[in-house]
């Protein structure tokens, strides 16, 4: 009976709007309009009730770093700055590391590169021709087999790996891949000594930064950005050239 009673087709009774003596206070609310407001009034309530209920049992000996490491602005609490957290020795001794790790990959990549390269260069140069030899019973192909390996006409199985052999196609996207990060690497790298140089405002080929000397004490060196005119090969960094300074 429930499927005839539910095939009937029934008028469907909608909310009654606004009506228009009273459409200047905007539009009507519908029961799901104040079912929403009534759960965020009772969400608010609840809180203001847990806060309370904190304030009332809280321990006057309680304390944590955090209540002297932060402040609050308007009502909410924010932490301090961390801008002169760590000490321009430090900061350089990061940098210094951040540099080593950076050159390891690069000289990890380019060996990478050079080991496959030489895999599917000894793949690509192996000889087209082939000869075709008879032999009397198994035995012999055996020897002849063997004969081939040694004198190098046809190279052994262990010389190429099993997936290279099988897909080339796809170690030379790798070999590309790794070349263009080898290239990302070495920008990176170089971005990262430009930036230790200006840091340290010392001139190329000197010291980077001496641990027995004050950093503020460091002696600086005299530079400037060189002009568009200046540069005789064009780079999209800029070029900076230092003051010449003699050596004692």
């Amino acid at each position: 009976m429930s499927s005839l009673r539910n095939a009937i087709s029934r008028r469907a009774h909608k909310e009654r709007a606004q009506p228009s003596a009273r459409r200047k206070f905007g539009l009507l609310e519908k029961h799901k309009d104040y079912v929403e407001r009534a759960q965020a009034f009772h969400k608010k309530e609840q809180t203001l009730l847990k806060l309370r209920e904190k304030a009332a049992f809280r321990n006057p000996d309680e304390f944590y770093f955090r209540m002297i490491k932060s402040k609050t602005v308007r009502g909410v609490h924010k932490l301090e700055s961390e801008a002169d957290k760590y000490s321009p020795e430090e900061l350089m001794l990061m940098k210094t590391q951040d540099m080593g790790y950076i050159l390891q990959k690069l000289q990890s990549e380019k060996k990478k590169i050079e080991k496959l390269s030489a895999v599917l260069h000894s793949l690509d140069n192996q000889p087209s021709n082939r000869h075709v030899y008879y032999a009397e019973d198994r035995e012999e192909a055996k020897e002849m087999q063997l004969l081939a390996v040694k004198s190098g006409t046809v190279p052994a199985s262990n010389d190429v790996f099993d997936d290279i052999k099988r897909n080339p196609a796809a170690s030379y996207r790798e070999l590309e891949a790794r070349r263009n990060r080898v290239s990302q690497l070495e920008k990176i790298y170089t971005d990262m000594v430009l930036q230790k140089e200006l840091q340290l405002d010392v001139g190329v080929g000197s010291t980077f930064w001496n641990k027995n000397i004050p950093f503020n004490k460091q002696k600086a060196g005299r530079k400037r950005k060189l002009r568009e005119d200046e540069i005789v090969c064009h780079t999209s960094q800029p070029v900076y050239k230092w003051r010449p300074e003699r050596k004692r």
